[in-house]
């Protein structure tokens, strides 16, 4: 079953919180996404960090709920 948009953009709110995210639909077909996802929390941190903080907030969702995502992170202009 594919993941809805909403549920993947409040599972990174959840799990990042002080985050933007921007969700977009890649195909229209609920399973390819790319997801904006701009944080303070990731200031100090190494791109492949942050990407694992949005993967870990997902919680597994990867290869199952979530076929394909793409991500994109920064940190907030100072």
């Amino acid at each position: 079953m594919a993941m809805n948009k909403d549920d993947l953009e409040r599972a990174i709110q959840e799990g990042i919180p002080d985050a933007d995210v921007r969700i977009e639909d890649l195909r229209g077909d609920g399973d390819h996404y790319a997801a904006y996802v701009t944080s303070a929390s990731f200031s100090g941190k190494t791109r492949i960090q942050q990407h694992q903080m949005v993967y870990k907030a997902l919680e597994g969702k990867m290869g199952g709920e979530l076929h394909a995502l793409a991500i994109q992170t920064k940190v907030p202009d100072a």
